[in-house]
């Protein structure tokens, strides 16, 4: 004897209820845990980067400075040194301030970015762990990834974008962001390299 014809598909799981149309399903509530997380990895990320923005420019802890800065760079192979030794510190600095604010998110996701994709390829050959070397990749991977997934997820509620437009509907401002810091990264490391 055969199975009779159902009129609906039940998947798998049998049962003769109909699946629910979309009007009854709950929406995928949003919590709080989200938030802090975000604001967690605002707060970590960021903070990285204005720490390296105040090395960069100013010395502290430890750091080199404009011109030690500059002097790196030029050894990397790049043209306008002291200028891009300037950009990159304050870059670091403000765009850095601007992820732990939550202000202009993907604008200084995707600024951070460029940076990242700089390191990485500048230092390419080098390895990867950092056990292994003191400028290896693995920091510059940790924290390109950690800005683009605030890129693509925003930066949350507790935040200065709040309800902002690119908050509400990030993915669209993610690409349109994503697509303009690969621009700024393949143009520094095509124009002054």
């Amino acid at each position: 004897m055969t199975e009779p014809t159902r009129q609906f598909d039940i998947g798998t799981l049998g049962g003769t209820r109909p699946p629910e149309q979309e009007a009854e399903r709950r929406p995928v509530a949003w919590t709080r845990g989200a938030d802090v997380g975000m604001l967690l990895l605002r707060l970590g990320v960021g903070g990285i980067f204005v720490a390296h923005g105040l090395q960069k420019v100013f010395g502290m802890w430890g750091g080199l400075g404009i011109g030690e800065t500059s002097a790196i760079l030029e050894g990397l192979g790049f043209a306008q040194a002291p200028a891009l030794a300037w950009a990159l510190g304050f870059g670091e600095l403000i765009l850095g301030a601007m992820l732990v604010l939550g202000l202009f998110t993907p604008l200084a996701a995707a600024g951070l970015l460029a940076v990242e994709i700089c390191a990485v390829v500048v230092e390419w050959g080098t390895p990867f762990f950092a056990a292994d070397s003191p400028n290896a990749l693995e920091f510059d991977v940790a924290l390109g990834a950690g800005v683009l997934a605030l890129l693509f997820v925003g930066a949350g509620r507790i935040s200065l974008d709040s309800g902002r437009t690119w908050q509400r509907r990030p993915v669209p401002w993610a690409v349109l962001f994503l697509v303009l810091g690969v621009a700024v990264a393949v143009g520094v490391l095509l124009g002054l390299r």
